[in-house]
């Protein structure tokens, strides 16, 4: 059976737009953040036919499920039949949730020394350790093997971290993959297909 798998983040959020880092907080879709769930969505409805062929699977944070339901409105799915699996969720930044880069270097300066833009996210007080968020996400890939045919909604992050387990990456390989809300991902075969729900734009890149 081969397996297809479509990969979307959630839509841009208030705390996205503040530069706020959110975790496991949660923050409403913006206006564009809607707008760029509803392309994706349109995007998505010429990719996979009927729509009821398909299980859609999707974190139970808000911003989620929040893009979840205006992705259903789109493509014809119900709603009610969408599951929620934690293991989606965002990674946990412990008492960095809902703060900006400046107020965490303020409070935590040592904690940042020797680490880069891909890796800090793991030195935060009360955080997952990347070891925990592989290991829930290994086991959730595990757990689907029965679908050939799904549809996920997750967060940037994760979507960063569930791409480096499937196509096989190290750590610093995997925290470098592409995480913009204008884009979403096929995964088939052992390979990351990058979809860009712009129609104008040749979307396989």
């Amino acid at each position: 059976m081969q397996q297809k798998i479509y990969l979307l983040r959630h839509g841009e959020t208030n705390y996205n737009r503040e530069g706020r880092y959110q975790g496991q907080l949660d923050s409403p879709l913006t206006e564009l953040g809607r707008e760029q769930v509803q392309q994706h969505a349109r995007m998505l409805k010429t990719l996979i036919g009927d729509a009821t062929d398909w299980k859609i699977v999707t974190s139970p944070l808000g911003r989620a499920m929040q893009s979840t339901a205006l992705l259903c409105e789109t493509i014809g799915y119900d709603v009610n039949d969408v599951e929620q699996d934690h293991r989606l969720t965002e990674v946990a930044v412990g008492q960095w949730a809902g703060l900006t880069m400046a107020e965490i270097q303020h409070t935590w300066p040592d904690l940042l020394a020797d680490t880069d833009v891909f890796n800090w996210y793991f030195r935060a007080p009360g955080g997952e350790s990347y070891e925990a968020v592989v290991s829930r996400l290994t086991s959730w890939l595990e757990d689907i093997q029965q679908y050939s045919k799904l549809i996920v909604v997750s967060h940037g992050l994760t979507s960063r971290i569930l791409r480096g387990i499937y196509a096989g990456l190290q750590k610093e390989d995997a925290l470098k993959l592409e995480v913009s809300q204008d884009i979403f991902f096929k995964l088939a075969n052992k390979k990351i297909t990058r979809i860009c729900s712009n129609f104008e734009d040749d979307y396989y890149l």
